[in-house]
C-alpha cells in the first residue's frame, strides 16, 4: 500500500530565476532543490538562455504545488513583463512573485509590482523614498 504524501507548509520551497551570482549565493543559503525527476527550482539566466526558456520556467514554477515564493531579479523580470503580469492580475496568491535587485542593474521600485501596490495605498511611504511614481 502506497502512501499519498500532502504538501504542507513545511514542505514548501522558494523558486528562484536570477544571474548566476543571484543564484549562486542562494544556493549556499540553502533554497536548492533537484526532485527525482531532475526538475529544479531555480534557473540561471546568462546570454545563451533564452526568453522562451524563462518563461517556461517561471510558467513551470507557478503551477508547481510545492512553491510558495519565487523570487526573480528585476532584469529577468523585465525579460518576461507579459507573463509576471499576466500572473499578478491572475489573483493568485500563492506562490507570490518577488522582483529582487541583481548586482548588474540598479533596482527600480516603479516596475516591481509589490512597490506599485505600497505606491497605491501609501503614497506618502514612496515620497519618503524619493521615488516618485
Amino acid at each position: 500500500m502506497v502512501k499519498t504524501k500532502f504538501v504542507t507548509q513545511t514542505d514548501m520551497k522558494i523558486g528562484l530565476i536570477g544571474d548566476e551570482d543571484t543564484v549562486t549565493g542562494m544556493l549556499l543559503a540553502g533554497i536548492g532543490h533537484v526532485d527525482g525527476q531532475g526538475k529544479k527550482n531555480f534557473l540561471v539566466v546568462d546570454s545563451k538562455v533564452h526568453i522562451k526558456d524563462i518563461e517556461e520556467h517561471f510558467h513551470e514554477l507557478t503551477a508547481r504545488k510545492d512553491i510558495s515564493m519565487i523570487l526573480i531579479t528585476q532584469d529577468c523580470a523585465e525579460m518576461i513583463r507579459r507573463a509576471v503580469d499576466e500572473f499578478d492580475k491572475s489573483g493568485q496568491v500563492i506562490p507570490t512573485v518577488l522582483e529582487i535587485p541583481s548586482k548588474d542593474t540598479p533596482y527600480d521600485p516603479r516596475k516591481d509590482g509589490v512597490m506599485q501596490r505600497v505606491a497605491f495605498f501609501m503614497p506618502s511611504a514612496m515620497a519618503s523614498l524619493g521615488v516618485e511614481i
